[in-house]
């Protein structure tokens, strides 16, 4: 029988892993700033690059404030988002991006805390693409969980949602 979600069951909860860089990242050093969270892959042709920029552009558009938020893309490819590509790939959205790669049992973990579909599925060249769950969350200054937003959410918007809890 499949696991039952229910609007009840809690969403996240803290968790460590490497960053591009090697050195291990807890969500509680982000306390004191909100975090937005998302979880995507780096050859993720058309819904994570979207979203990504438009978390860039909503940091972007808070100006200084930008520094009380946090972002934090944990890749759900770990086999082909080695290091080097996270850190090409994060940078690219916005500097203060920080990317997150962790086992695949870590991986798996960490995304079904959030409620985080992922699947690999094979395509016509024997190679892969990830489906997965797009949405970016929204993490309070103590790191819980406040809100999710969908795929598509433009950068003003997300600004806007930021500003309210600064």
């Amino acid at each position: 029988m499949g696991e039952l979600m229910s609007g009840r069951s809690p969403v996240g909860g803290p968790f460590s892993l490497p960053d591009a860089n090697g050195h291990v990242r807890s969500l509680d050093e982000f306390r004191g700033r909100l975090v937005l969270l998302y979880f995507g892959y780096a050859q993720c042709p058309d819904v994570c690059p979207t979203d990504l920029a438009a978390i860039g552009g909503a940091l972007r558009l808070l100006g200084e404030r930008a520094s009380e938020v946090q972002p934090l893309f944990v890749t759900l490819d770990p086999a082909r988002d080695k290091p080097p590509v996270l850190r090409e790939y994060a940078a690219a959205f916005h500097p203060t991006f920080i990317a997150l790669r962790g086992s695949e049992a870590d991986t798996l973990r960490i995304a079904r805390s959030y409620k985080v579909y992922y699947e690999k599925v094979a395509d016509s060249k024997g190679g892969y693409s990830v489906d997965h769950t797009a949405f970016t969350f929204l993490l309070d200054r103590s790191g819980k969980y406040v809100a999710f937003l969908p795929p598509g959410t433009k950068p003003d918007r997300i600004a806007t949602l930021l500003r309210e809890r600064l």
